[in-house]
């Protein structure tokens, strides 16, 4: 509690433009190497101390304490457009919650992450033949098969350890990736099409797995033609891990790549058809020039005129996993796992069974 009080401290600092020397005067320390052990946590604000930093930094008690918060802690990089910082701010202090809980509550439950992180060799200086390389062997070594959108959040999950939720976001917000000391997430909107999900969520693994090598913007452009190096890395990354090479040589058509092989085939790879001419463009297999002919209009919602498919339940079912544990080992109450994911408790209860997963409510 000690190390997480002292983070707390430090972020609070910051944002309020002190310097260590000028809070050490606000508490009667004599240097600021008293301020520096607490907010490295090698030594513990007092009771009185704490109150003291309430009064003076006028926050509130629970800022320090909640263990549903993060605050000094974690990096977010959210793909999004046109929305306002205030309004990204805002859903990244409710996001900061799921993920602060189960950084919480998983070890609690006997669930804790993973001990060590898979990383790309890649850095921003690295080609883009590079980066889909990257992809393609992903795609290879996890075995994700002949649709690799199919099985790519269950992999990031199960077998490497990474948070992944569905959540509704504000309009604009297609996805975020967040890292922890101890903790990987990726969030992604679930009212997205399905296609725009998976590539978002390929993309987003690309930052988590090159973070310490090219760590990604706090927010970022969604355009898959973004003109930032590191975003092109990604969206190459994204494109081949869920278009292999191999995978579009066999479904080629005998004659031209037409309006609707793109939709046809993107809809059974479960990408965009968008998408899909891009990276057919990126392989060789079509020009540019004949590519730009094709129209977007003609590929939208891959060729459907309207997309009526029902999106993902909320969170994901490795998520409430925890969070059913957490209820039944009496770590958190129903109430409160509730008020965390926004929920009546009759709500919770129904995500649950939607998710398969057990757990003992007291409706």
């Amino acid at each position: 509690m000690s190390s997480l009080i002292g983070k707390r401290l430090k972020a609070l600092r910051e944002e309020r433009k002190l310097s260590q020397d000028e809070l050490a005067r606000m508490f009667g320390f004599k240097d600021r190497q008293t301020v520096s052990a607490i907010e490295t946590g090698e030594r513990r604000l007092s009771a009185e101390e704490l109150l003291l930093a309430v009064e003076k930094l006028a926050s509130s008690l629970d800022y320090f304490t909640d263990p549903f918060l993060l605050a000094g802690e974690g990096s977010f990089s959210w793909r999004q457009s046109g929305v306002s910082n205030e309004r990204l701010n805002s859903f990244e202090r409710v996001a900061g919650r799921w993920v602060a809980a189960i950084r919480t509550l998983a070890p609690a439950v006997g669930k804790p992450g993973p001990n060590m992180r898979q990383s790309l060799k890649l850095t921003s200086k690295s080609s883009f033949d590079d980066a889909m390389s990257a992809g393609e062997r992903f795609a290879s070594d996890f075995e994700l098969g002949d649709v690799p959108a199919r099985r790519l959040a269950e992999v990031m999950e199960q077998r490497l350890g990474i948070l992944v939720l569905m959540v509704d976001a504000f309009d604009g917000v297609s996805g975020a990736a967040c890292r922890l000391p101890e903790l990987d997430a990726v969030l992604i909107s679930r009212q997205e099409v399905p296609g725009r999900r998976h590539f978002d969520l390929a993309h987003e693994l690309f930052h988590i797995l090159t973070w310490d090598t090219m760590p990604p913007e706090h927010v970022e452009d969604s355009s898959e033609r973004s003109k930032s190096r590191v975003e092109q890395l990604a969206n190459s990354f994204a494109s081949a891990l869920l278009m292999p090479a191999a995978v579009i040589d066999r479904l080629a058509p005998a004659k031209g790549y037409g309006v609707e092989w793109l939709n046809d085939t993107a809809e059974a790879l479960q990408v965009t058809a968008t998408a899909l001419k891009w990276r057919l463009v990126a392989l060789g297999r079509l020009d540019s020039a004949a590519a730009n002919k094709i129209p977007d209009t003609a590929l939208r919602n891959n060729g459907r005129k309207v997309d009526k498919r029902t999106p993902p339940p909320l969170y994901s079912k490795a998520f409430m996993e925890v969070i059913a544990l957490a209820i039944d080992d009496g770590q958190v109450s129903a109430r409160k796992a509730a008020d965390l994911l926004d929920l009546t408790i009759e709500d919770l209860a129904d995500l649950c069974a939607t998710h398969g997963v057990k757990v003992s409510l007291d409706l």
